[in-house]
């Protein structure tokens, strides 16, 4: 504390526990902050005036991250719209689950297969892509953010702006990058994702008719504080999941790379330095698919958070009326209602959702920054 005097650090309040709901989202803001000051500190690296092509850099990264995000989340969306109806829904999302006490009729959704036919039944094919505007408003800012965020830290530490010299990184500080630029990435574009979670699992009859009335809605019955209402455990999901993927990526690719490289040897070739788009994609599922089953049951904590109070029609099922007080008390309620496999509801359509739209995020990425790198050099 006397060397790295941080008023976030040293006050009292930030010594609560990350799990109490109050105050705690400025604490976990407070706490990222401080461990990127002292990542640069450590490295001796403060940040530079912004050159001309650290600029270019940057909107490349923006750019081709923005694109990424938003054709992942368009071609995914239907299994997200899935995943947050199973998530929401407090009675068994599988007729494995149901029992005596809980009859098959009190479960609106049981399948994926199921769940796809009512939804296209009761509100059309539009309905598998309901919440895609606000989801498209999140995701690709959110993409943005964390790719330009994740290559300048990457070249702090690496000492250069070249994405050849990321592959040498420590893995550690691969992952750590990955969870600084979730995390930044989660708190500048959250309130869209609260937006898309209310508008993809209302159902009908709508309880808002669109992005606007659900922001006003939000607001004049919450405040602006509603739209941040779940950030916590959306930063203590993002932390882990997003250092999993991006860290998990670059082991990946550095493994990829060097099995390329073994078969070259054997047959006495040249090794390509570069991977190919299909390497890249398999790298990205399994960088998703792996992230995803890790932190699922921490998805489903936000997702609980952020409808909480949504008055949707009866037959969705039972209403998450309860206000919670912290992370911990979400997680008993789930527990006692629900068991363990309350918080693995989703799972299935959240893997089969998650493994393509990282795997379609990283190469398009790559894809885009490889055509746009001759501009900025």
């Amino acid at each position: 504390e006397g060397k790295y005097n941080f008023p976030f650090y040293n006050s009292t309040k930030s010594r609560r526990s990350i799990f109490e709901r109050e105050s705690s989202e400025e604490d976990t803001v407070g706490v990222l902050a401080g461990c990127l000051l002292l990542c640069l500190h450590h490295h001796r690296m403060a940040p530079p005036m912004e050159e001309p092509g650290h600029l270019k850099r940057a909107g490349l990264d923006a750019f081709a991250g923005a694109v990424a995000g938003g054709v992942s989340r368009t071609v995914t969306a239907p299994l997200d719209v899935i995943k947050i109806r199973f998530q929401v829904q407090i009675e068994p999302t599988s007729t494995l689950l149901l029992s005596d006490a809980v009859p098959s009729g009190m479960s609106k959704y049981t399948g994926i297969l199921q769940a796809t036919k009512d939804i296209l039944r009761e509100e059309g094919f539009l309905g598998l892509w309901r919440g895609n505007v606000p989801a498209l408003m999140m995701v690709m800012p959110y993409t943005a953010i964390q790719f330009v965020v994740l290559h300048k830290l990457k070249s702090f530490v690496a000492g250069s702006t070249r994405g050849d010299n990321f592959i040498q990184l420590n893995p550690t500080l691969s992952y750590v990058s990955g969870a600084l630029a979730g995390s930044a990435a989660t708190i500048g574009s959250y309130p869209f994702d609260l937006l898309r979670t209310i508008l993809a699992s209302q159902g009908e009859p709508k309880v808002y008719p669109n992005l606007r009335s659900a922001f006003t809605g939000i607001v004049q019955s919450k405040g602006i504080k509603g739209l941040y209402a779940g950030l916590t455990p959306t930063l203590i999901e993002i932390i882990p999941y997003a250092g999993l993927q991006f860290g998990s990526y670059d082991t990946f690719k550095r493994w990829i790379l060097a099995w390329n490289q073994h078969r070259a040897y054997i047959k006495n070739e040249v090794s390509d330095e570069s991977l190919s788009n299909w390497q890249l994609f398999v790298c990205g599922l399994a960088a998703g698919t792996s992230a995803k089953i890790c932190c699922h049951p921490l998805d489903v904590v936000k997702k609980r958070f952020q409808v909480e109070g949504l008055r949707r029609h009866p037959r969705y099922g039972a209403t998450v009326d309860k206000p919670y007080r912290s992370m911990w008390d979400v997680m008993k309620g789930i527990y006692k209602i629900e068991g363990w496999a309350g918080y693995y509801k989703g799972i299935f359509p959240s893997v089969v959702k998650a493994a393509p739209a990282a795997a379609v995020t990283f190469v398009v990425y790559e894809t885009i920054s490889e055509w746009l790198q001759p501009v900025i050099t």
